[in-house]
């Protein structure tokens, strides 16, 4: 069997509340046990940082995408297993999704909302059929899915589009997911 590779998008920065922290540091755990490669955008601060650092410490495999342009802003982490620079942000994007059979989103800013609606749209135009996992810490989503629930009320979208992702409340139910998904 292959060796399963897990996209995790997530913020630069830490967050207000320590339970973002927590979860990323569980998830990078979390992935390293399950024997999945963590795929995440090569950052060594905020939550990018700590799901990277506690996978490596857990001995398990990174491989991290960053732009030229951030390398220095976001403490590109050069200690990965694999550690790629691209010109831009679009072929960041590009070659973490195409190096991961699955995504997860943690807390995170205007990029990993960003990076979420990307593959949620190439999801809905079935481009791809790949997991999407909202990791609703300390229900950080609840105003996205509150969001997803007012385009489909307000005839923007089909219901199915809620059935593109799947929120998950702490790091065991995203890997008892993932597992099941990925078999």
């Amino acid at each position: 069997m292959t060796k399963r590779s897990i996209c995790v998008y997530c913020g630069s920065r830490e967050g207000e509340k320590a339970a973002y922290k927590t979860a990323a540091t569980a998830l990078g755990a979390a992935l390293a046990d399950e024997g999945w490669r963590l795929v995440y955008g090569a950052g060594d601060i905020g939550l990018m940082g700590a799901v990277a650092r506690s996978a490596q410490n857990a001995g398990g495999e990174t491989f991290g995408v960053i732009p030229t342009h951030l390398l220095k802003k976001e403490v590109g982490k050069v200690d990965l297993t694999e550690f790629i620079v691209t010109e831009n942000m679009h072929e960041r994007k590009k070659v973490m999704f195409m190096n991961a059979q699955a995504i997860i989103v943690l807390p995170g800013g205007a990029g990993s909302l960003d990076e979420f609606f990307e593959v949620l749209t190439w999801a809905q135009l079935e481009l791809h059929s790949k997991p999407i996992v909202l990791l609703n810490v300390e229900n950080y989503w609840a105003p996205l899915i509150a969001l997803m629930d007012h385009i489909i009320a307000e005839g923007f979208a089909d219901p199915s589009l809620k059935t593109l992702f799947t929120v998950c409340m702490s790091v065991d139910e995203t890997t008892d997911y993932l597992r099941g998904a990925l078999s």
